[in-house]
């Protein structure tokens, strides 16, 4: 087993799962404002220190992906928010590129930029205590998207950030997402889902990216938003599984599904319904964003002192993800 092997496994086992803490300035300020509170440094230290500070960082979080602005930052207490993320038991992760740009070529469509300086860039994140990084590519659905330049342009992207990454002494997440957007169906996604994953791959093999020393980060198979497709949890599991044990190599170790468009609970039931019916030897788990966080956010909105009932809130809801990690969550259990 590889060192690296050992850092994919320690954030993806036993049911723990990634919290992606990693919104941009810009994207955390628009989640604060909509909640009604001013958005600067310090607001935005004290609610994600809050939740950094949780019991259930030990139980159920295995990694936090961070923003720059993040994890340069001091809690109250004196430690960096890496130290205190892993006084957790939990390792410190950090988003690396630069944001997703127009497609020269494709300009309805995006490529993800921030390649040039990532080397140094990786060795500085290194340093400050992160082991394991994250690079998103999107991909839009219509009735000619995802093109084949953007399903090209961005895995060669992930894959010689991966490879950088590993270089570094750090496991790369791999996150392809195909948007929801759209009125597309669940055919639809998961027919271009398969191509963007089986394209991933191929050009993270050319690059000689160790791939058990990975984790990708990828949508799960459902209709476009606009849709008026009705999909079950048990068709949205089905459909997931056969496209992934189709196109991820078995060398990979596991797969923490992002949330996209779903609700808490929605995220919740289809995770648990995959792993109910995972018949793959990958480990499914979770690497939520909003699906972790949206509710302890608009309670803490409400009075940003009240760390005790924030982080209840948000306990429940990382426990209530990793029971689903482990295919033992239920709807009684949301309310119990």
């Amino acid at each position: 087993m590889s060192e690296l092997n050992k850092i994919a496994l320690q954030i993806i086992s036993n049911g723990k799962g990634i919290l992606a803490a990693d919104e941009s300035t810009a994207t955390m300020t628009k989640r604060l404002d909509s909640v009604k509170v001013n958005s600067n440094e310090n607001s935005r230290l004290l609610f994600r220190q809050t939740l950094f500070s949780s019991l259930s960082m030990k139980e159920c979080i295995g990694g936090v992906i961070l923003y720059d602005e993040t994890i340069r930052q001091k809690t109250t207490t004196g430690k960096t928010i890496p130290e205190l993320i892993n006084s957790k038991g939990a390792l410190t992760g950090i988003k690396v590129d630069t944001g997703a740009k127009v497609l020269a070529g494709s300009k309805q469509e995006k490529v993800t930029e921030g390649l040039d300086g990532l080397r140094e860039r990786l060795k500085d994140y290194y340093n400050l205590g992160a082991r394991f990084t994250k690079w998103r590519g999107v991909y839009l659905i219509s009735d000619k998207y995802p093109s084949d330049l953007s399903i090209s342009a961005n895995a060669h992207a992930l894959a010689r950030y991966a490879a950088l990454v590993q270089e570094t002494g750090m496991v790369p997440i791999i996150e392809p997402e195909v948007l929801m957007d759209g009125n597309h169906s669940a055919k639809d996604c998961f027919n271009k889902t398969s191509e963007v994953i089986k394209k991933c791959y191929e050009e993270l093999e050319l690059n000689n990216v160790n791939l058990s020393g990975t984790i990708l980060k990828p949508n799960m198979i459902l209709p476009g938003a606009s849709s008026d497709e009705k999909i079950s949890k048990e068709d949205v599991a089905e459909l997931t599984l056969e496209c992934l044990k189709n196109n991820v190599p078995s060398s990979v170790p596991g797969i923490a599904f992002l949330s996209g468009g779903q609700t808490e609970i929605e995220a919740t039931a289809n995770l648990n319904q995959i792993n109910i019916k995972n018949n793959t030897d990958f480990i499914m788990t979770y690497s939520y964003g909003r699906a972790l966080q949206q509710s302890a956010l608009k309670f803490w909105s409400k009075d940003i002192n009240n760390t005790i009932g924030t982080q209840e809130i948000f306990d429940h809801r990382a426990k209530m993800c990793t029971l689903a990690a482990k295919g033992k969550w239920s709807e009684n259990l949301e309310n119990s």
